[in-house]
């Protein structure tokens, strides 16, 4: 059996490759912007990225799902760390909140993620994808590197997103302008066809190709055009370790004294829920998503997650969830199996050792470019005609769910569309619970599948519109579950209809479902 799972992994090794150091290009500087905007020291940031892609990766029963610090839950952090007065003390609620994931799993939590629609998951990931598009134009051209704001759904990045796209535009840096450009066009000739079958392009992923323009570009244009030069302020910024040593002193632990502090364990539960909803959300979108259609267990997930938490609060890192961005980026990248996540974290590791130099050479307008390739991916406008296509009933919560999240934040905007989706499924199965045809003075109701409680306006309206004098027969043979009230319903009709001279017929009603 390990050797199956070893041949495994060694058989998909050369897409996973390429796929990890893609996925690890995109996570560095968000790994970083995340630390900056929570408040946290920027190497707590790393950690969480590094657990979640050494050890998270294993655990997790996602091939392709990738895990590390999340800026959705910026706000919440950055409050808890005011609020307790210590990132000591927010460690603690941290490791907790590991606890509290690790116990939702082994308690089954994890089929809530189950009950969202697919156009509901499908709208989550379009407007992710917008929301990569505005967020990394600023980038694209060199205007304001608050690459903190890349992942966030907060609330307060929402108008501040559009506030500097449109700003963005006046603050052009021209050599920022040419990476970029340069680096979409590299990126979308390797998903030409013809690109795609030839062995060369194959062995090397296109966002690699774009990094090395974007760094080549930028060193020749220091030294022989200073003005197509690329600000430093708009290049990667990884803390230099003199030595390998020095990263490992730098770790920071949990102050278990903070443990009788009561808000502790409410920040904790607070983590717990949010940082378990944004997991099963991208698992939920990595399944769909998945060329293959594997179909990850969410129990486990949680289970993953919750040991992640543990480990990277004891070592002084973030909070850490599944994450759809890098996750997609994994997916766009040919990622195949768990490998390249794990790749991505040892880059991460290895990086932060040895590289930081070299890393801080590398423009923002490259891994704008590589964001900018995954969010029109994301959200393709022959996405938004395939959902038209099918009808209202699917288009409208595909919509409504891309301008909630838009408008508020990923948890706000999905709870919105399950809501709208959850309308359309009532409606459907209001409909088509039961259905009435009539022949002259002969009536017959087939109740088909499941009829509940939520139909009974619908019988009432049917049997309401049933004339004197005529015959009826209500046949019960499709149904599978007839609810308490709609029985009621039918024996008040029954007792009552001899009164209009109605003669009743029941076929697999009272046999059945007798109570």
């Amino acid at each position: 059996m390990i050797h199956k799972q070893a041949y495994y992994y060694l058989r998909h090794v050369k897409d996973d490759f390429p796929a990890g150091v893609v996925v690890f290009l995109v996570a560095l500087p968000l790994c970083l912007g995340v630390a900056l905007a929570s408040g946290a020291p920027l190497s707590s940031g790393l950690i969480s990225g590094m657990v979640g892609g050494l050890i998270v990766a294993w655990l997790s029963g996602s091939q392709l799902s990738v895990s590390g610090p999340a800026a959705g839950l910026t706000a919440i952090v950055f409050n808890a760390i005011a609020q307790l007065g210590s990132f000591q003390g927010f460690l603690v609620a941290c490791v907790l909140a590991g606890f509290l994931q690790l116990s939702l799993g082994f308690l089954r939590a994890g089929i809530i993620g189950a009950f969202f629609p697919s156009a509901v998951i499908k709208g989550m990931l379009a407007a992710i994808g917008l929301i990569l598009i505005i967020k990394q134009i600023p980038h694209a051209t060199g205007f304001d590197a608050s690459y903190e704001g890349d992942e966030s759904y907060m609330t307060e990045t929402a108008s501040s997103s559009f506030h500097e796209l449109f700003a963005a535009f006046n603050g052009v840096s021209l050599g920022a302008v040419l990476i970029s450009s340069v680096a979409l066009v590299i990126l979308f000739l390797w998903e030409l066809p013809w690109f795609k079958q030839q062995r060369f392009f194959k062995l090397i992923p296109g966002p690699l190709i774009a990094v090395s323009w974007g760094i080549g570009f930028n060193g020749l244009a220091t030294t022989f055009a200073p003005a197509w030069a690329v600000s430093p302020q708009h290049l990667v910024s990884l803390p230099i370790f003199e030595h390998p040593a020095d990263f490992f002193n730098s770790f920071i632990f949990p102050d278990f004294s903070y443990l009788t502090n009561p808000a502790i364990y409410s920040v904790a539960v607070t983590i717990a829920i949010i940082a378990s909803l944004e997991t099963l959300l991208s698992l939920e979108a990595v399944d769909k998503l998945d060329p293959l259609r594997r179909i990850a267990p969410t129990n486990r997930e949680l289970k993953a997650q919750g040991v992640g938490n543990i480990i990277s609060g004891m070592l002084g890192g973030l909070p850490l969830t599944a994450v759809i961005v890098r996750s997609s980026a994994n997916i766009n990248a040919g990622g195949k199996t768990s490998m390249s996540c794990f790749i991505h974290g040892l880059c991460l590791l290895v990086s932060v050792l040895f590289f930081s130099h070299y890393l801080n050479t590398m423009p923002l307008a490259c891994l704008a470019a590589i964001l900018l390739h995954t969010g029109y991916k994301l959200a393709k406008p022959s996405l938004f005609m395939d959902f038209y296509h099918k009808g209202m009933s699917q288009f409208l919560p595909f919509l409504i769910t891309i301008i909630a999240i838009l408008m508020t934040d990923l948890l706000k905007g999905m709870l919105i569309g399950v809501i709208i989706g959850l309308f359309f499924v009532i409606k459907s199965n209001f409909n088509a619970a039961m259905t009435m045809t009539q022949d002259a003075t002969h009536y017959q109701i087939v109740m088909h599948k499941d009829v509940s409680f939520l139909n009974k306006a619908l019988l009432r309206k049917l049997i309401l519109s049933i004339k004197a004098n005529s015959t009826v027969t209500i046949d019960a043979r499709k149904a599978q579950f007839i609810d308490h009230d709609i029985l009621e319903t039918l024996e008040d009709f029954v007792a009552t209809a001899p009164d209009d001279n109605i003669k009743v017929e029941l076929i697999d009603v009272y046999f059945k479902y007798v109570i």
